[in-house]
């Protein structure tokens, strides 16, 4: 009987991915990504190893949201102190923080603890078109 392949973190090969957010949907595209940077879309895929890829995202200031969800829904924020609470609406997040609507979505569909955190450092966000990774040789994912 044939055991199942398991990946060592020495054997891990990362490609770069760039992905452009330009009219994506955020959840479509936030699924996209983790899947990437968790490595699921490998077929070395292994669950304990950080074999995924590094993933940049451009055009995050022009993703797409659904519905009445630029006015609904809400982005919390507490400082820790007493009355700290911040909402800010996801028209606001687009408008004035598009890097971190998106790294937000991507980073709660990531693992908890020192795996998910690992993977998080692999992801790169720019609100524009241009992005400082082409010495990497990046290839582009539909």
């Amino acid at each position: 009987m044939k055991n199942s392949y398991m990946q060592r973190k020495e054997d891990v090969v990362r490609d770069w991915w760039v992905i452009d957010a330009e009219g994506e949907n955020l959840g479509r595209l936030a699924t996209k990504v983790a899947t990437v940077l968790r490595g699921k879309h490998k077929p070395t895929y292994t669950p304990h190893i950080d074999c995924g890829d590094n993933v940049i995202v451009i055009n995050a200031s022009k993703v797409n949201l659904t519905g009445n969800k630029l006015d609904d829904k809400i982005y919390y924020n507490h400082s820790g102190y007493t009355g700290g609470l911040r909402e800010r609406t996801a028209r606001t997040m687009r408008d004035n923080y598009p890097v971190e609507m998106i790294e937000r979505a991507v980073k709660g569909m990531l693992p908890k603890g020192r795996l998910g955190r690992q993977m998080y450092k692999k992801l790169f966000v720019y609100a524009g078109s241009e992005h400082p990774h082409m010495a990497q040789k990046p290839k582009e994912m539909k």
